[in-house]
This record gives structure tokens, C-alpha cells and sequence, in this order.
């Protein structure tokens, strides 16, 4: 991945559209597990995309709710939880079996990722806006090796602008729901996908100032062929198995 905007999501050896995988497989697993980031690598996806929150003594974890009530067996929120106390619940979302997975640190996210596969993180906190959190973030990703691999996303501008101030070099990228013009100033633009048919220059205006474009869609299989004719440089998708079959690739060897 380059550092430029024209160059945000250069994955060598991957074609264009990438697929990214929306909390990893959330359709055939529990969303923002391992076994869900697992299945899609096995189901060919580019980038896995996962939502970040810091828990109470300071670890990032892979959740995207601000409290663990909705995915996990227990109640609260991230902030005011340890690790430790988060990683006694089950996050199986109750669906059977999957009782063991549980809310992943970034670390272990890491982990998983191959080397060229891309890591696209949510700011999902105002946490985000403090100086020593962005440094402690970028500290995070240089000790697993993956900073070169990694873009962060926020509805929040200013988020995106933290962690910039912090790491010039790491990719932004805003999601919206309501601009119709790819002005911001980022790498890469995730308009809300009804967007693109309000304004179907949007990808090539974007494509003019060196910004990429992955369309706010988690069903994008949907609307495959629609975003290539548009030009996306990725689609987004709850199962990127799903996706991959709609753009005619096979899954990668076992």
C-alpha cells in the first residue's frame, strides 16, 4: 500500500475492484471474530475491515458497538472494561457454535493478516482525537509490523485528522452519508452508495484529485456490475464470498 492518495489502495498482485470484507464474513460467522476475519481470507477478500474501540487499561479491540451488550454475553461499555473482563465473554452473537470466539484485540487481528492483504480500521471513538492515543496506535501497528498495511476510516474528520498528525503516512478515509461530491480532504471516500446515482461523476471527480472510492454498501454483490462500470476501486461486503462469485474470482488455494 503507497502513502499517496492515488496510491492508498495499491495491493500488489490483487486486481481492482478490491474486495473488503465488512467486520470480516458477519454473514457465516459472528461479526468482528476470528472466525469471521478467517472465512473471509478464505473467501479471497483484499482488505478486512474491523471497527476499533480502547478498552478501560488501554488495549484496541475489535468491536463495534460502544458497549459489548448487542455481540457479547455480557453488558457495559468497552471503555469502562479491562481486557481481561472482556475476554472472559462470549462474542458469539448467540449463534451456536461459535460459543468459544471472543472480542479480538487488534493485535491478534494482526496476526491473521497476510502480507498482502490490507487492514482497514474504524475509529470508532472521540478516544481517537487525543495526541497520545494516535501515538499509541501507530506504536501498536509498527510493533506488528502492518503500519504500511493499514487505513483508518471515521464518519469523524477529525479523528482521521489525529491519527494523521501522529502518522502523516497511514491513509484516511472518510465515510458519508449525505455529500454527493468527493470533496473531502483524504485518501479514499466511502459515500453512501445511493450517492453514486445521485451524482455518477463521483468516482471519476474523486479519480481527478487522486482519491479512491469504496461505495458505503454491504451488500455490494447487489450492485457489482454497477460499481465497476462506475469505476469503484473496491466494494465493500458483509460476505465477501459472495461478492468474489459476483466478480467472477475464485477463492484462493487452501
Amino acid at each position: 500500500m503507497g502513502t499517496s492518495p492515488s496510491t492508498t489502495l495499491v495491493i500488489p498482485g490483487k486486481p481492482r475492484p478490491y474486495i473488503m470484507a465488512h467486520r470480516g464474513n458477519s454473514i457465516e460467522c459472528p461479526e468482528n471474530t476470528l472466525a469471521a476475519f478467517r472465512r473471509a481470507l478464505a473467501d479471497g477478500a483484499d482488505i478486512l475491515e474491523t471497527d476499533l474501540h480502547l478498552t478501560a487499561d488501554g488495549e484496541f479491540v475489535c468491536i463495534h458497538d460502544a458497549t459489548v451488550d448487542r455481540t457479547t454475553s455480557g453488558s457495559g461499555p468497552v471503555g469502562a472494561l479491562t481486557l481481561a473482563q472482556i475476554k472472559r465473554l462470549s462474542a458469539s452473537y448467540g449463534r451456536a457454535g461459535f460459543e468459544i470466539e471472543r472480542v479480538p484485540a487488534l493485535r491478534e487481528v494482526a496476526a491473521l493478516l497476510p502480507p498482502d492483504v490490507a487492514l482497514a480500521l474504524e475509529l470508532k471513538t472521540d478516544r481517537f482525537l487525543e495526541p497520545d492515543v494516535c501515538r499509541q496506535l501507530v506504536a501498536t501497528l509498527d510493533e506488528c509490523g502492518i503500519r504500511a498495511q493499514t487505513v483508518v476510516l471515521s464518519f469523524s474528520l477529525s479523528r482521521l485528522q489525529a491519527v494523521q498528525a501522529a502518522a502523516p503516512d497511514i491513509p484516511t478515509g472518510l465515510i458519508t452519508l449525505n455529500n454527493p461530491t468527493p470533496a473531502p480532504p483524504v485518501a479514499l471516500l466511502g459515500p453512501l452508495w445511493p450517492l453514486l446515482l445521485l451524482n455518477p461523476f463521483y468516482v471519476r471527480q474523486a479519480h481527478r484529485q487522486g482519491k479512491v472510492v469504496c461505495p458505503l454498501d454491504v451488500q455490494s454483490e447487489r450492485r457489482a456490475r454497477l460499481y465497476q462500470r462506475l469505476g469503484c476501486d473496491a466494494m465493500m461486503s458483509n460476505d465477501p464470498g459472495a461478492l468474489a462469485r459476483a466478480l467472477g474470482r475464485t477463492p484462493p488455494p487452501t
